[in-house]
This record gives structure tokens, sequence and C-alpha cells, in this order.
């Protein structure tokens, strides 16, 4: 009894140690999890607010960077082959593709017809400023020549200061020919001419009247003036 007093005691001493070490070991395991989720939480709120900092749009940009560097190693793909890049691209969409591109493309830019000047004037400028190529060389040079003045603010002074280009005014003075050339083939509204006679009972019937004259009026042409006068038979 005495023999066994002292092994009972030993091996209950041994089992507490068991599970002292049990728990440390748990501790330790909750204690570096615990560190991890901290760094995991930090490295997201990092990441959070550098998405936060980013353009509204930012993905979209970047989705089109990465489709216009995929275009550009195409292009090099098919210029070292000795192929035509637009052909290629051309043999690679599919019917159901193109028709599906088309549709969009005209669901975007819907050709609403005339609403009001404003927005008359809205569609001729987007239409003009799409067709304005920038001389990036030149505006390189203009940098290296004027530095931060060439961002001028609210105290700058730039009257007389800039002279432009001949090769400018040049593409200005041909950009406005072709407006002008555009404006006068552009069919205004006609007048309405108090003096015409008044053949017709409404506005549908006058343009009616207007077709059928434009079309048949050279062979009825005796025929009302014989009327007008009284001398038909």
């Amino acid at each position: 009894e005495d023999e066994a007093g002292p092994s009972a005691a030993a091996a209950a001493a041994a089992r507490r140690e068991e599970l002292r070490e049990e728990r440390l070991r748990r501790f330790r395991e909750l204690h570096m999890k615990r560190n991890e989720a901290r760094k995991l939480n930090y490295q997201e709120v990092v990441e959070e607010d550098k998405r936060l900092k980013l353009p509204a749009n930012w993905e979209a940009k970047k989705a089109r960077l990465e489709w216009q560097l995929k275009v550009e190693e195409k292009k090099k793909e098919c210029a070292a082959r000795g192929e035509d890049y637009e052909r290629v691209k051309l043999l690679e969409v599919s019917a159901e593709d193109a028709e599906r591109w088309e549709k969009k493309k005209k669901k975007k830019n819907p050709d609403l017809g005339f609403s009001d000047y404003a927005s008359a004037q809205l569609r001729q400028y987007q239409r003009l400023t799409r067709q304005i190529k920038p001389d990036l060389e030149q505006y390189e040079k203009l940098k290296e020549q004027y530095g931060e003045a060439l961002y001028p603010t609210s105290d700058s002074l730039l009257h007389g200061t800039h002279v432009p280009s001949r090769e400018g005014v040049d593409r200005m003075v041909a950009d406005l020919e072709k407006q002008i050339e555009k404006r006068d083939r552009y069919s205004r509204r006609r007048p309405y001419n108090d003096d015409a006679d008044i053949d017709y009972i409404n506005e549908r019937n006058a343009k009616f009247n207007k077709k059928a004259e434009r079309f048949y009026g050279k062979y009825t042409a005796e025929i009302k003036q014989n009327l007008e006068r009284g001398t038909a038979v």
C-alpha cells in the first residue's frame, strides 16, 4: 500500500503536467491565430484604403489597358508573320459577336434627332472634339520650354503670351471650311408662304399635294391652267 500511494501520486502529477502542456500548446496556437488574423485584417484595411483612393472607374480603365496591351502584342505577332492584323481580327470574330457589337454601338450612340438647341450644340461639340488629333511632340516641347507656366492659374496672364503655329492655323481654317461647306448642304425647313394657293384641308393633305405636284405636276399643269381660266372642256 505504501508503494502504491507514491506511484498513484506520481501518475496524477504526470497527468496534470500533460494537461498543462496541452493547455499551453492550445494557448500558443490561439495566440498565433490571433496574430495572423490581426495581420490579415491590417492588410485588408490597407488594400481597402488603396481601393477607396483610386478613381471611380479604375477597374474599367485597368481592363481597357490590359486589353490594349493584348492588342499591341497581337499586332506585333501579326507583323512578325507578315499578316494583316485587321484581317486576322475579323477572322476571329463570329457572326453573333459582330451582330451583338453592332447593336451595342447603335444603342450607345443613338441618333435622337433634334430635341433642342442645347443638345444639338453639345452633339456638335462632342463630334468636333472627337476629330481633334493632338500633337504630342509639340506638347512635350512646350512643357520643356514653359515648365509650370504651361498650366495657368487664376493669377496667370494669358493674353498675348501664346502664338499658334502655322500648321495649327491651317488645321483650324480647314476645319472651319468643312463646317461651312456642310452647313451650306444642310436642307433647312422652308418658311410658310402666305401668298401660296391653299389647295389642302390639313397638314397631311398639304404634304400629299406637294408629292403629287412633284411627280405629276408637269402632266397636269395645262389642265390646272384651263380650270383656272374656265376654258376646260
